[in-house]
């Protein structure tokens, strides 16, 4: 049976159905019907009920807000910056006036009178259309990024090689505080994928130079030699002067997706152990704080995170219906992984036993806690303002580049 004669069917059976009142005449007509057609009962009953007659035609509401009015309205809102509805009706009624007098805007006293009594849902639903049209226009956008970025390789964490030991991923961290106004602290990260080694600079402001003479100054320390870099998609790292060192140099530069944390997992994960749990959120934006920062981040703190600080790498993940378990290795230090690994050199190998052999971890705990004193008294008496290092500061007002410090402040900002 073709849909047509199923059509046909329906239409003599479902007027002879609402004529009888006997429910087994009923049953038996649903139990014919459903029996010729397969179809499924409950849908068949619903169907059956329907109302035999058409629906009521019910009376269009006159329209108030005709087509002039919604031109004008359109104009009103690309003159104010686009405001949602809330913000633009104070400035219908006051501004409509002075424009229809300057000339830029020329409708009848009937659509200013309608323009003054449109409520801000109305001017919503009216103006949908033009903000439907912006936000699909910059949804199917061809893709805006320079042409530097389209020319460095993508890679996820499923596509990083972990056993390759030149393999680095870094990051930068702000030292900003309550307020990212201005020149400040950054701390730049790098981390390697297979030992778990850190090293960290500090330098001043975001620029691309200075990212540049950091990362020279931390590939000098890095025991390893760094064949990969692995950055977000931060300016300070993706500029023509990293990518052009890398290529003289012969590392290979690759970055992350986009609003895609997980691709620098490792790194992240760096920037809370050996910098946020140590140095606070606090705002550093003079040359002192930073000189303590790195003098930390060149001797103690540097070989008490890299020589006794273990570290566990994640062995397997499983999920067990709800629940997903992982195991880990056993927890080394990165010296120790370094030690062990047949991909490093022996003089490398011996180069950092010889360290490890005169240093005193204690003395390293002691010397690390007496500089970040050091350096949260120098905050301290630069801004006469006691504050929690590490607790995360809300935002507060600045004026002429100058920091208002709040002690009560607790909100999270990064």
């Amino acid at each position: 049976m073709d849909m047509g004669a199923r059509r046909q069917y329906f239409e003599i059976l479902q007027e002879e159905y609402h004529k009888t009142k006997k429910r087994e005449e009923k049953t038996a007509m649903l139990n014919e019907y459903c029996k010729n057609t397969k179809q499924n009962r409950k849908y068949v009953i619903q169907k059956f009920n329907c109302f035999l007659s058409p629906a009521p035609f019910r009376k269009k509401r006159p329209e108030i807000y005709d087509s002039r009015v919604i031109v004008a309205l359109h104009k009103m809102w690309k003159i104010f910056d686009k405001p949602c509805g809330q913000r633009l009706k104070p400035s219908l009624k006051k501004e409509i006036v002075r424009l229809r007098t300057f000339g830029e805007i020329k409708i009848s006293d009937t659509v200013v009178e309608k323009l003054k009594k449109i409520s801000p849902p109305t001017i919503d639903r009216k103006l949908k259309f033009y903000k439907n049209k912006i936000s699909n226009r910059r949804r199917y956008d061809g893709n805006n990024n320079p042409l530097l970025y389209q020319k460095i390789k993508i890679k996820t964490i499923y596509e990083q090689d972990r056993k390759d030991p030149g393999f680095h991923q870094m990051d930068i961290v702000e030292h900003c505080g309550a307020s990212a106004a201005g020149t400040y602290g950054c701390s730049v990260n790098l981390t390697n994928l297979s030992f778990g080694w850190t090293e960290t600079e500090a330098i001043m402001g975001k620029g691309q130079e200075n990212a540049l003479s950091a990362f020279e100054k931390i590939r000098q320390r890095c025991p390893v030699e760094i064949t990969e870099i692995h950055p977000d998609n931060d300016s300070s790292f993706i500029n023509w002067h990293l990518v052009k060192f890398c290529e003289d140099k012969k590392i290979e530069f690759s970055r992350s997706r986009p609003f895609k944390k997980n691709d620098n997992g490792f790194i992240e994960q760096k920037n809370s152990t050996n910098v946020r749990k140590v140095f606070g959120h606090l705002r550093y934006d003079t040359e002192k704080e930073i000189e303590i920062l790195n003098d930390l981040y060149h001797n103690e703190l540097r070989l008490y995170k890299n020589f006794f600080q273990p570290i566990m790498f994640l062995k397997e993940k499983k999920r067990i219906k709800s629940k997903i378990i992982r195991k880990y290795d056993e927890p080394k230090t990165p010296f120790e992984r370094i030690i062990e690994s047949k991909s490093v050199p022996d003089s490398i190998k011996q180069k950092l036993s010889e360290i490890y052999q005169n240093l005193n971890p204690a003395e390293l705990k002691r010397q690390i806690d007496k500089k970040i004193r050091m350096l949260f008294d120098v905050h301290q008496k630069k801004t006469k303002n006691p504050i929690s290092p590490f607790k995360k500061q809300i935002p507060n007002m600045k004026t002429f580049g100058k920091v208002l410090y709040d002690s009560t402040s607790t909100a999270s900002v990064r």
